[in-house]
């Protein structure tokens, strides 16, 4: 339902003097949960890849490309996805989302004998399988986000806005937990099926619980919807429409907050993927770190995530609450940057093992909480089409996660790894520097 009845809007704002009902808590945490299984499935074969290579003789080149097919899905959808969400609303755009990716996940299982992908040999059946799963992940983050436009008032956007995203750290701890241990009791393909059943399950309680807007819900009562709309630049107007028919692009891209938003992104989400990717080798080849350690240690910094980033959320709606968003978001995601890059840099150069992956992987958490607020200025400047200008955000933060690794890789070879994390250190101020674009005070239409 796009389009909401003026009586039954008109019935929910006539009396404010109730308790308000939490409706837009539920929708939050449903959001959260789907953030982290998508993590979770993003890590899956990456987890199980062990066995898919013994199993299918595939080599180490053969699998990266398997891996990185499912890196080029989810760059490439990002702003596609968020474009759905804002044109035909976000409810039907992200349950389809969600089906996407959780049925791919479980074909995963069976890719190689499907009839028609069959055909063409193991590799490019499992590359193709999750080329079309990085699709369905890419519009699920930015529509998400969207919503959060819609269903938190703006004292409550970036608080709300943390708990959402704190799901990403929660899938990244749970991921090689969960997923081991099916592994050991079912084997391999057991994981992505369950996954893939448990991701249907969601996506048919969100499409029956999660409306697009508050207006729509049957159990949102009066004073919920007051305490929303009080502060929102979306409005309780009857005839306001969640469907978008225009992006108005010229107005985006000649927007200095979203070239900010762009740059920060890029920047805050290169270091990320050096966790993602290099940090477990980092630890057992470099720092000498024995493997059952390095495990629990490649998963501190979303644990860091799942602190920091709500805590940073709350941070930044108190301090816009006190200084306007303009100086409020800027001073959050300035104090998170320092403190991300200091302790990138300190962390390289700390020779006790325990202490050094303590500072990065606070490090790494911190990040996260000054990314957080990135998330949260999209809907600050454009709530109507925060998914177009979110999924527009996010295919910059995905070319800085294309770049990390390769560019990691060849510092860290010819200078050392304390010069490729230090240069990460420099690549994280660079976001802060962007801010000087942002002004979350000034929508963008």
């Amino acid at each position: 339902m796009d389009q909401i009845s003026p009586f039954v809007e008109a019935s929910k704002i006539q009396n404010t003097n109730l308790v308000p009902t939490g409706v837009r808590w539920h929708v939050v945490t449903l959001l959260a949960i789907m953030a982290g299984l998508t993590y979770i499935d993003r890590m899956n074969l990456g987890i199980a890849g062990k066995y898919v290579q013994e199993e299918f003789k595939f080599d180490s080149q053969t699998m990266g490309w398997i891996f990185g097919a499912f890196s080029l899905g989810y760059a490439v959808f990002h702003l596609p996805g968020g474009w759905l969400a804002d044109r035909f609303g976000s409810r039907r755009v992200l349950t389809g989302a969600i089906l996407c990716f959780s049925i791919f996940t479980a074909v995963t299982a069976i890719a190689p004998s499907l009839p028609v992908l069959g055909l063409l040999g193991a590799a490019w059946s499992f590359a193709i399988v999750r080329f079309v799963m990085g699709l369905g992940e890419a519009a699920a983050i930015p529509v998400g986000n969207k919503m959060m436009a819609y269903w938190l008032g703006e004292k409550e956007r970036a608080f709300g806005t943390s708990i959402f995203l704190a799901g990403v750290g929660a899938g990244g701890v749970a991921a090689p937990i969960l997923i081991g241990w099916m592994i050991r009791q079912w084997g391999w393909r057991a994981c992505f099926l369950l996954l893939g059943a448990a991701g249907t399950v969601l996506a048919f309680v969100i499409y029956k619980y999660v409306t697009n807007r508050p207006e729509e819900h049957p159990a949102v009562n009066a004073a919920e919807l007051a305490s929303i709309r009080s502060s929102s630049k979306i409005g309780p107007t009857p005839n306001h429409s969640v469907v978008v028919n225009n992006v108005p692009w010229i107005k985006v891209f000649s927007s200095p907050s979203m070239w900010g938003l762009m740059i920060s992104h890029f920047c805050l989400v290169y270091p990320v993927y050096i966790f993602v990717t290099w940090f477990f080798i980092y630890l057992v080849r470099v720092r000498g770190v024995a493997i059952p350690k390095a495990s629990l240690w490649t998963s501190a910094p979303f644990i860091a995530n799942l602190f920091m980033v709500p805590l940073w959320g709350w941070l930044s709606d108190r301090a816009a609450e006190r200084l306007g968003k303009r100086r409020g978001r800027r001073a959050t995601v300035w104090l998170g940057v320092a403190c991300s890059a200091g302790l990138l840099w300190s962390g390289s150069h700390t020779a006790n093992n325990t202490l050094a992956i303590a500072q990065l992987a606070a490090a790494g958490g911190l990040n996260f909480a000054a990314s957080s607020v990135l998330w949260t200025t999209c809907n600050d400047i454009a709530a109507k089409y925060s998914g177009s200008i979110s999924g527009l955000m996010t295919t910059f933060g995905s070319l800085g996660g294309w770049l990390s690794p390769i560019l990691t890789a060849a510092i860290a070879t010819r200078f050392g790894w304390t010069y490729a994390l230090d240069f990460a250190a420099l690549v994280t101020v660079v976001s802060g520097f962007a801010w000087f674009l942002i002004n979350a005070d000034q929508a963008i239409d």
